[in-house]
């Protein structure tokens, strides 16, 4: 059996990669060990850049007919204390509340719409590479078989078997702590102060945010308007749970009570999910034909980053390998999968292992510097700056160019765009996943300078109320490969353009 990509792994990396790959004209195939999609609660929704990729794919609005609740204020813990957005008319952090069980569902819905194979039960148990091609041995529910392609690539989380059979180190830190987070429903006994705070009977008041005792953190986030809060809580532990073994009502009470004190009352739960946070990231994110992707290249010892961060490994690796199995992949595209993304992974590392400096610390000096921490976010300017760190926007990719645009790098703002057809957006020429050259200067002379790449590349002309730039070349992940500055001369944009075009696309 032969395939143009092997994906291990049908989490929300790997289908999310698979999806990709679809629409960039590549034939992947997926392999998942689990016999069904698991249903012991992991995370809770979607949050960050990747909202605004879905965006641009179209696809938003399908994940958010899947929620089943109403999309939260945007105030987010971070290391025990707060990022309070709510103040802002443009929140620099969105989240969209989607249990894992479902999200993968509207992602199954939608590779099968693309027509991926998905073989549920076959599990990956050899791995070999050459010159020409992967090899894999599978263990599946009829036998052993095997199965090459051009590419694979090791969707397949913490434990992830593609990591060792590609000889990647995984160095990092496990921290000693069990985190266990739920949404629950509370008995009418319960009162929900104003302030976000409960009143217990017999047992008496739990205070709004984060609680922190001798027996670990608590937090609570509440509203009188709902009888839904969610419950969080950390406690210094070394016990190893099976992660498919769900956590129960009665851990999750009983947890409450060793670090609070207090027996509280719960009903219906929503989600109840446990984990243990570590710090880790691939040596690597390539090894030959072998690529990593979400979990299996990184952990962060932090909650509402590990699915941002792997569905937007996907969207980075997908064209690219794309390009390679197109034949037009330039020397060295691949290798900056790992560029980018180890750096935005490192980026990521940096906030979330400052969040384990801020919760984790017991004595007065800790106390203070929570203090000062969440005194610097009344102001707007270091609350944006910390919205745009955790929720990804703020990263910018190295682009090769003598006098980088100040665009070039970044997430391609979505522009209202004016053609003879009509209002269209940035956000909507990337629905296809294709490389894009928006002119919206009338730039006869950087359109005849791409001409060569017409094959790979959609041209679009059209007006904007407020021109960034003359050109702008947008690679299908949405990030701006290059731009041409304002009136910017024709002898020097045409050949500036013509190179970043062979960087990115390949010889004309």
């Amino acid at each position: 059996m032969h395939a143009d990509v092997i994906v291990v792994g049908a989490g929300p990396t790997g289908l999310t990669l698979a999806a990709e790959l679809a629409l960039a004209g590549v034939r992947p195939l997926v392999l998942e060990r689990q016999p069904r999609r698991r249903e012991v609660p992991k995370a809770g929704g979607l949050g960050g850049q990747i909202l605004e990729l879905l965006r641009y794919r179209g696809l938003l609005e399908r994940f958010e007919a899947a929620c089943t609740g109403p999309r939260p204020a945007p105030r987010f813990p971070f290391g025990g204390v707060h990022l309070d957005f709510t103040a802002f008319a443009d929140p620099p952090m969105h989240a969209l509340p989607l249990p894992q069980q479902q999200l993968e569902r509207v992602l199954e819905e939608r590779v099968a719409e693309l027509g991926i194979d998905i073989r549920r039960g076959h599990q990956v148990v050899g791995v070999t590479q050459d010159d020409a091609a992967v090899t894999v041995e599978v263990d599946g529910p009829d036998g052993a078989y095997r199965a090459t392609a051009r590419h694979l690539v090791g969707c397949d989380g913490a434990r992830s078997r593609v990591r060792d059979r590609a000889g990647i180190g995984f160095p990092g830190t496990t921290y000693p702590e069990v985190n266990r987070l739920a949404q629950v429903a509370l008995p009418d006994t319960v009162t929900v102060r104003d302030d976000g705070g409960l009143d217990v009977p017999g047992e008496g008041t739990v205070s709004p945010g984060f609680t922190r005792t001798d027996g670990g953190l608590f937090g609570i986030g509440a509203s009188p308007a709902s009888r839904v809060v969610s419950l969080y809580t950390i406690e210094d532990e070394t016990t190893e749970y099976d992660d498919d073994v769900p956590m129960t009502v009665a851990e999750l009470q009983d947890s409450v009570h060793r670090v609070l004190g207090l027996r509280l009352p719960v009903g219906e739960p929503l989600r109840l999910s446990r984990f243990t946070f570590q710090a880790r990231q691939a040596e690597r994110h390539r090894a030959g034909r072998i690529f990593l992707a979400g979990d299996a290249a990184h952990l962060f010892p932090a909650t509402g980053i590990a699915i941002n961060a792997g569905m937007l490994d996907a969207v980075n690796l997908a064209w690219k390998l794309a390009a390679d199995v197109h034949g037009w992949a330039p020397p060295g595209l691949l290798d900056t999968y790992h560029d980018e993304r180890q750096a935005a992974g490192a980026r990521a590392m940096l906030h979330s292992q400052a969040q384990v400096a801020l919760r984790r610390g017991h004595d007065p000096a800790a106390e203070a510097l929570r203090e000062l921490f969440q005194e610097l976010l009344l102001d707007e300017q270091p609350l944006r700056r910390m919205g745009a760190l955790v929720a990804g926007t703020d990263i910018r990719y190295s682009m090769p160019s003598a006098h980088p645009h100040a665009l070039a790098g970044t997430f391609a703002p979505d522009l209202a765009l004016h053609t003879d057809q009509g209002t269209t957006s940035v956000a909507e020429l990337l629905h296809p996943a294709c490389p894009v050259l928006l002119d919206l200067a009338g730039r006869d002379d950087l359109r005849e300078a791409a001409g060569d790449w017409g094959q790979r590349l959609d041209v679009h002309t059209a007006k904007t109320d407020q021109r960034p730039a003359d050109v702008l070349l947008i690679r299908p992940d949405a990030h701006i490969a290059w731009a041409a500055a304002v009136d910017e001369p024709a002898d020097t944009a045409a050949p500036a353009l013509r190179e970043a075009l062979t960087t990115w696309l390949g010889a004309p």
